[in-house]
């Protein structure tokens, strides 16, 4: 089997992406209730789209340094788990990235009784995603720099 290599420069581009999207959730949308989420079809939209566009971005580049690291996953929850644990996160961090991956299907499918839900755990939890990308970002820049 030919050895997987993801583009050059490729993971801090997907990192930039993330930060980009996460800041307009700050900017934009965390401080967005209940009522008016459920008044506005338009902003649900953009709301759902910017967690799933975060989250399915994050699971990507998650997958990609299992991947090069030679660690299998089976679902989009077990790159989750495993990125966690590689950065060595603590068990309650590493089951809410997990927890994220799920979060992130019900968006991508379209699940409308847990949307809000989503954007709930997004707003209670992103904290750890930040850890997750600064990891991942330390981790990048090291290997930018050994080579």
């Amino acid at each position: 089997m030919p050895e997987f290599r993801y583009a050059k420069g490729r993971v801090m581009e997907s990192l930039a992406y993330i930060t980009q999207e996460m800041n307009e959730f700050e900017t934009e949308y965390v401080s967005k209730t209940w009522q008016e989420y459920a008044a506005d079809t338009k902003l649900q939209k953009l709301i759902d789209r910017t967690i799933e566009n975060i989250l399915t971005a994050v699971i990507e580049v998650s997958g990609v340094i299992l991947t090069e690291k030679n660690i299998s996953a089976e679902s989009y929850s077990d790159v989750m788990q495993k990125i966690g644990d590689y950065f060595k996160f603590d068990k309650t961090e590493t089951e809410i990235l997990s927890k994220f991956a799920i979060q992130r299907n019900r968006l991508a499918h379209r699940y409308l009784n847990f949307r809000w839900q989503v954007v709930k755990f997004y707003m209670q939890n992103k904290d750890i995603i930040k850890k997750l990308i600064n990891s991942i970002y330390e981790y990048e820049k090291s290997r930018e720099e050994g080579t």
